[in-house]
């Protein structure tokens, strides 16, 4: 479960680049919060703990509580806007979430006991379809990743969603086919897509 994350706001009450600018002068930096059936709220948070946030690793994945006005608002972030060149955060989208809120959110995948794969150990290589999975759940039920167990596996093999253990209340986005997520490819295969001729002596 990811920790919830809390940030100090305030309401913006100009909007436009302009405004924006001189935000971003002063250290802070603009956002909206939506959602929820309510009208969206313009807002600007300190740089310093966004960038904070930011660098948890698992900010995308995390409830957020923005503190507003005296006002603590639940939510999950949905997007942030970086400078191309400097990577400050330009701007931030926050989607409101209740207690009752089932949200999509993509959650980073883990492999672990790689050691105890048989097709690993021989030299085979693990090729990774999916770096993140997309999950349906409640807001409090968001994992920080989803492990996938590779003991056993041989080379040749295919991982499929339905082979992971996945924590209570979570399910996948795609509910249609039992998709891969990883497969154990043999060296030469990956040779000869990179056109290496070399046989191995």
């Amino acid at each position: 479960m990811s920790e919830t994350l809390t940030l100090s706001a305030e309401t913006r009450d100009r909007a436009g680049k302009g405004a924006s600018r001189a935000l971003r002068r002063e250290g802070r930096t603009p956002a909206v919060i939506y959602g929820g059936n309510e009208a969206p709220v313009a807002i600007h948070l300190e740089e310093k703990a966004l960038n904070k946030a930011l660098g948890t690793g698992h900010f995308f994945n995390s409830v957020v509580e923005l503190t507003v006005g005296g006002q603590t608002v639940r939510t999950l972030p949905k997007d942030v806007a970086f400078h191309p060149v400097s990577d400050r955060p330009l701007h931030a989208d926050f989607f409101r979430v209740s207690k009752d809120s089932v949200v999509h959110v993509d959650v980073p995948v883990v492999f672990i006991n790689e050691e105890k794969s048989p097709g690993l150990k021989k030299g085979g290589i693990l090729n990774v379809v999916r770096h993140e999975l997309e999950m349906i759940c409640a807001p409090d039920s968001i994992p920080d990743d989803i492990i996938v167990d590779v003991a056993g596996y041989e080379v040749g093999d295919s991982i499929h969603i339905s082979a992971v253990t996945l924590p209570a209340g979570v399910k996948p986005a795609i509910s249609d086919r039992d998709f891969t997520i990883a497969t154990i490819v043999a060296p030469s295969a990956l040779k000869s897509e990179e056109g290496d001729t070399a046989t191995a002596g």
